[in-house]
């Protein structure tokens, strides 16, 4: 049995008035987008809940940066992201499930392209790459771990609860290319990447000497 948390707004979307505090959260409990009532810690929640957190900080790393291009791209994610947290508000099984948009093939494929498009200009990775670099891109880093955190709730959610895998493969392309995104921000900086090198290299072994070759007898 499903418990329904009191409806905050009626009618048209173009004509609500949204209220900032409706104190129907104060004793912890919050809705899904179809009435249900579920804790603030309920799983669904913390996994959109961080998916919100990664859209902010694309929103920060976005609210310095100085090529077009890549600020576009920024704010068209934020676009996706925001639908993504409806799309995840929505479990499959919901009386509203229908007139969510999931997100899904085209979506993927709109990430792929963009990481194909911004790999092909950056120069080849020959090191592991740490987090750092121009302000821009030290921000896309941190946005690509709390994608990935994301991506380990909805790997929970999905265990507990079913789902198809567009979403899942979707936060992973993300984190992919958020990555790319980083770099490319150093890039377009003139700031280099930070690699990651080892501190104490092991030394390459001695190859092992070949025994003289043997003389014939006189």
């Amino acid at each position: 049995m499903h418990i329904k948390c009191s409806r905050i707004f009626r009618g048209h979307h173009k004509s609500i008035r949204m209220k900032i505090y409706t104190k129907t959260g104060d004793r912890g409990q919050t809705a899904l987008f179809d009435g249900r009532c579920v804790s603030k810690n309920n799983l669904r929640i913390e996994t959109y809940g961080t998916v919100d957190e990664l859209n902010s900080h694309l929103g920060l790393a976005n609210a310095d940066c100085r090529h077009a291009d890549l600020h576009e791209l920024l704010a068209q994610l934020q676009r996706q992201l925001f639908a993504f947290g409806a799309d995840l508000a929505t479990p499959h099984d919901s009386k509203n499930a229908s007139k969510i948009k999931r997100i899904g093939p085209s979506e993927i494929a709109f990430l792929e392209q963009h990481i194909d498009a911004a790999t092909a200009a950056l120069p080849p990775l020959k090191h592991f790459v740490l987090p750092g670099g121009s302000p821009t891109a030290s921000r896309l880093h941190v946005a690509r771990t709390v994608c990935r955190r994301a991506e380990r709730l909805l790997v929970t959610l999905m265990a507990a609860e079913p789902d198809g895998p567009d979403a899942l493969i979707y936060l992973n392309r993300l984190s992919d290319l958020i990555f790319t995104l980083a770099r490319r921000a150093n890039q377009l900086d003139a700031v280099p990447d930070v690699e990651w090198l080892p501190e104490n290299p092991q030394p390459k072994a001695p190859r092992p000497s070949r025994p003289a070759p043997r003389g014939r007898g006189r």
